[in-house]
């Protein structure tokens, strides 16, 4: 190994399916996610699914952002535009900084696979006690293009020029 090669530093992530309709046994767009997560050396910290419902979704949420072992929380749901889609709302304040470049990125990414449809996707990224937090559409398609393209690469210690995970020791800081 080269004197500037990094090593890979496994994280603690966090999967949320928001949903009405979703149960464990179908829920493929979590599936999705837990198998791309382990797959790339992380381990899975928690998994639930939850209603639609703002408070549901804030208080799990902020119960995994209050856990110091937590390093990563992933949403997928309830980022469309119906009454119900309630995912921004949800998290956006709990949020200490926004990382804006990430849903603009992802419905970049995603007009190459569903055109004009993916400005009905409000996915969005930041920070919150040192967690990040990242709110994905529920479709799995979404949420593999997602990671595959996104979040492994800046969720990599060893991705360059920079990533997440080397920020992680100053996202504290005052």
């Amino acid at each position: 190994m080269s004197r500037n090669a990094r090593q890979f530093l496994p994280l603690n992530i966090a999967v949320l399916t928001v949903s009405d309709t979703r149960s464990e046994e179908d829920d493929i767009s979590g599936q999705t996610l837990v198998e791309r997560l382990d797959a790339a050396g992380h381990h899975l910290f928690a998994k639930a699914i939850v209603a639609d419902d703002i408070y549901q979704i804030r208080a799990t949420v902020s119960s995994w952002i209050a856990n110091e072992q937590v390093n990563v929380i992933i949403s997928t749901g309830g980022t469309g535009v119906t009454g119900r889609d309630g995912t921004p709302e949800a998290i956006e304040p709990l949020l200490d900084k926004t990382l804006s470049g990430f849903g603009e990125v992802f419905r970049m990414l995603s007009y190459q696979d569903i055109k004009t449809s993916t400005i009905q996707s409000r996915a969005i990224a930041g920070v919150a006690n040192a967690t990040y937090i990242f709110c994905l559409p529920g479709s799995s398609n979404a949420c593999r293009m997602a990671w595959d393209n996104l979040i492994s690469e800046q969720l990599d210690f060893r991705t360059k020029p920079c990533n997440l995970v080397q920020l992680m020791p100053r996202l504290l800081e005052k």
